[in-house]
């Protein structure tokens, strides 16, 4: 088998594993897809476990939203490690994502993908990735609407981008 055939699944389906799921059904017995938005991401996470576990709310959102921005990481760095070309390494970044978004293991559903996307960019666009998530904690903060700030995080990334990298 082709190996970024390998690499094409493996970010697919390392990307699909529902962190948010597992450790909000393990460490609280709570089902997030029946709470809340729905969602197994960070958000989610948070704002169901505020309600039925105020203990471990914030600790596990955070590991949420780590574990979904690493898993989008992981093949990426071994891709790099064995010298794939920038199309394989984005081929890979757009299917953790998808991966993360359309989970086979919870009936191709999942979360919106933003912290495993936030992942995939910190390695692709790095600095642009630190300037997003800049705008995102400071939008965030101010406007108390996490799908907004998510959004707002996300032009201010394209905008850098096309800053740093006008001629691509």
């Amino acid at each position: 088998m082709d190996l970024n055939i390998i690499l094409y699944l493996s970010a697919y389906l390392i990307a699909a594993i529902p962190f948010g799921f597992i450790l909000a059904k393990v460490f609280a017995d709570v089902d997030v897809r029946k709470e809340g938005s729905g969602n197994i991401g960070a958000t989610n996470v948070l704002r169901v476990l505020k309600e039925k576990a105020p203990h471990l709310a914030k600790k596990l959102t955070i590991i949420t939203f780590a574990l979904d921005a690493t898993k989008g990481m992981i093949v990426i760095f071994v891709a790099m490690a064995l010298g794939a070309d920038d199309s394989v390494l984005w081929t890979l970044a757009v299917l953790s994502v998808v991966g993360h978004c359309f989970s086979p293991f919870l009936g191709f559903e999942g979360g919106k993908g933003v912290a495993t996307g936030f992942g995939v960019l910190l390695v692709m666009l790095p600095v642009e990735s630190l300037i997003a998530i800049v705008v995102w904690v400071i939008s965030s903060k101010v406007l108390k609407i996490s799908s907004l700030s998510s959004l707002i995080g996300l032009t201010a990334l394209l905008i850098s981008s096309y800053i740093i990298h006008p001629d691509m």
